[in-house]
């Protein structure tokens, strides 16, 4: 691992089951393993520690919400110092779910959720685009997503 940390077999195993499923219960993983469940929880604790598992979160399903539309803009800024400001303000909408600074043509690139193309509209318009520094921004409306998941270890 690039940060220093040493991962055994053991370690891999206990990665692969919470990220299939991060309510596995720990003392099955630990009688899959042949060790006792307080070892599992001090090799958590020492991945967490190291920082390559980062918390653990529930996520719930956009579609179940209402939110059908998924969108990623890029987002054009007059000049790259209103970087900071543009943030700010996307910070502050609930439907930007991702939001990266980027290379290439645009300085910003957001994933948002909508409830619909309507919503869409009306948050490009009216939220997006009035943002002081956006000279402009480039939609893409994502049709199916094909694939999610993690990087393996």
């Amino acid at each position: 691992m690039s940060g220093g940390i040493k991962i055994d077999g053991i370690d891999k195993i206990i990665i692969k089951r919470l990220v299939e499923d991060a309510r596995t219960p720990v003392l099955g993983i630990a009688r899959e393993v042949g060790i006792s469940s307080a070892a599992i929880h001090q090799r958590l604790r020492k991945l967490e520690d190291s920082e390559l598992m980062v918390g653990s979160r529930l996520i719930l399903n956009p579609k179940a919400l209402g939110y059908t539309t998924t969108a990623f803009v890029g987002i054009f800024l007059e000049s790259a110092s209103m970087y900071s400001s543009a943030i700010k303000k996307l910070r502050d909408i609930p439907e930007v779910v991702e939001c990266h600074y980027t290379t290439g043509n645009w300085s910003i690139f957001i994933k948002i959720l909508c409830k619909n193309n309507e919503d869409l509209m009306y948050l490009l318009n009216h939220d997006i685009q009035r943002i002081k520094g956006v000279a402009r921004t480039e939609t893409f409306v994502s049709l199916d997503q094909q694939i999610n998941r993690q990087i393996k270890i």
